[in-house]
């Protein structure tokens, strides 16, 4: 055999054994990369992304798109191959895995809390966005979740409303941790309730819960600190005035907040946010309608640019990351509240688009 043909040979070979090596050499990183879009004023399987009854709506046109991220799953194990064309492909990011899923966390517990996020964040927008249009919302304190074997387990139940602790009012969920935690471990504290039933009875009925009721309990001694604990966490629970309905389907975690909130919005209110525009956005939102942020950012801009949008409503912390790498075509635009994005809106809306908030990378 002619040794080039031999040192071409070998060299092939020596190649499929690095390739095969690195498909079978796990490492410890995840992908991300764009996910899909969704126009919150439009349809999803049919049926609209935002569903209101009770209340009259408005014609919307346009794009409010809420943008997302894909990500490899936690038990997933890349192997060398894959992280190798991750970090040379532009549309995708690969990261230590323990950045997405720290503390060994699993699939089934990543997936549960990203539900319980992207359901908390509905909340938000729903509360941020009639809140905006200063359409009044009953809020109310109440019990989350009772952890097992703590010694409010089977005194409290989630669901029920905390009216007051040791007689103190409770206007806030953190309200409730700071007056348990003025107790010692072993002392008792008590809690003024109206349960879980009665509240859902009356907010059925469409009536002010009544009938309230007093529980002692004797707290405990948190793990590895020095404080009292009853071991529940507390909540918010919102009552609103007509019903509003986010059915999106396969979403996960809180950063649909922003967008949401603007769909509620453009719904309930004559003429149109967009003008017809095509934007994209992302951002937590809290009920007090504050844009927090996110992660990911770099992927979402490249999943609206490729769906089409030409505007990007940024939240405020995420605009440097941003601004750093944005695709051609795609204008961002800063926002810190929901007040911010509407009048963002307009400025779009209106073609006065010199005026608008961005991104700066510096």
């Amino acid at each position: 055999m002619p040794r080039r043909t031999a040192t071409m040979l070998a060299s092939t070979l020596i190649l499929i054994a690095l390739l095969c090596a690195g498909v079978l050499m796990k490492v410890p990183y995840s992908e991300m990369s764009p996910g899909p879009t969704v126009n919150t004023l439009g349809k999803v399987g049919g049926d609209p992304v935002l569903q209101i009854s009770g209340h009259k709506t408005y014609k919307t046109s346009g794009n409010l798109n809420m943008t997302t991220v894909r990500v490899t799953g936690a038990d997933y194990n890349m192997n060398l191959v894959e992280a190798v064309y991750g970090w040379l492909a532009h549309d995708s990011v690969v990261v230590p895995h323990d950045t997405l899923y720290p503390d060994g966390k699993t699939e089934q517990q990543s997936t549960q809390e990203n539900a319980e996020e992207f359901s908390q964040s509905q909340e938000s927008a729903k509360v941020a966005a009639l809140t905006e249009l200063g359409i009044p919302v009953t809020s109310r304190v109440v019990v989350s979740t009772v952890i097992k074997d703590s010694p409010a387990q089977g005194k409290l139940h989630a669901g029920d409303v905390i009216k007051a602790v040791d007689g103190t009012a409770v206007k806030q969920p953190e309200d409730v941790a700071k007056l348990v935690t003025k107790h010692k471990p072993g002392e008792n504290v008590t809690f003024t309730v109206i349960p879980a039933k009665t509240a859902a009875a009356a907010e059925k009925a469409g009536k002010e819960p009544q009938g309230s009721e007093k529980i002692t309990i004797t707290t405990a001694k948190a793990a590895k600190e020095n404080r009292a604990i009853v071991g529940i966490q507390a909540g918010t629970d919102h009552t609103f005035p007509f019903r509003i309905d986010i059915k999106l389907a396969d979403v996960g975690g809180p950063s649909a907040g922003l967008m949401f909130s603007l769909g509620i919005v453009d719904k309930l209110t004559p003429g149109q946010l967009t003008g017809g525009k095509f934007i994209a956005g992302t951002g937590t939102i809290d009920d007090q309608g504050k844009v927090g942020p996110i992660g990911g950012i770099n992927m979402k801009l490249v999943g609206a640019r490729n769906a089409g949008a030409r505007y990007f409503l940024t939240p405020d912390d995420n605009c440097r990351a941003a601004a750093s790498d944005t695709p051609s075509g795609l204008t961002l635009v800063k926002v810190k509240t929901i007040d911010d994005a509407k009048k963002s809106l307009e400025k779009i809306r209106t073609g006065d688009t010199a005026a608008l908030p961005s991104c700066s990378a510096g």
